[in-house]
């Protein structure tokens, strides 16, 4: 008896979107040891706790195929890009690469309402906040480097920015979250 209740196309797309997520992860991680490198041990740490949490976003996904009886196809992640030029370099890479990685969960969005596998798409809406508040959060850290003065920040702005990231949170308050009192 067949117990597989994903078609072949959303179990490809979950499974390439496993393999983005791995890819997320040693970005993030590469990331973090060049900061690391280069004296920004804040923005390393939060860019190591990303890099967990993209692993762990990989496990999900992993998990719901095995759960959804599809067979998991485990890929060769690609190497990461190279190591920034700067702060604000690395900031704009990894938001233009959660942009990316959105615009490919919405295609498993809409083929799962296509083919109205409704727990597909109910599991993808986990997806899109995720993605959401990881769009979010890069938006945020490229706002305060603009304020510090972008490209050119100075190494004091780039100081208290890596001593704010080492303790910041992981995630970002969303427009759903907010409301008059707590805006």
């Amino acid at each position: 008896m067949n117990t597989n209740r994903l078609s072949k196309s959303l179990a490809a797309a979950l499974n390439t979107q496993m393999t983005n997520e791995a890819r997320a992860s040693e970005i993030y991680l590469s990331f973090g040891a060049w900061a690391e490198h280069e004296g920004f041990s804040g923005i390393a740490n939060f860019l190591f706790r990303h890099a967990q949490e993209e692993r762990n976003h990989m496990m999900k996904i992993l998990e719901y195929i095995l759960k959804r009886g599809a067979e998991v196809q485990v890929s060769a992640i690609p190497a990461p890009p190279e190591n920034p030029k700067s702060v604000h370099d690395c900031f704009e890479q990894i938001f233009a690469h959660e942009v990316d990685n959105t615009k490919a969960i919405y295609k498993i969005v809409k083929m799962s309402l296509e083919e109205e596998d409704w727990a597909t798409w109910s599991f993808s809406q986990w997806l899109v906040q995720e993605q959401t508040e990881e769009e979010t959060l890069a938006l945020n850290l490229l706002d305060k480097l603009k304020i510090a003065g972008g490209a050119k920040a100075g190494s004091e702005s780039l100081y208290t920015l890596d001593r704010d990231l080492e303790q910041s949170p992981d995630d970002a308050t969303l427009a759903q979250d907010v409301t008059a009192e707590n805006p």
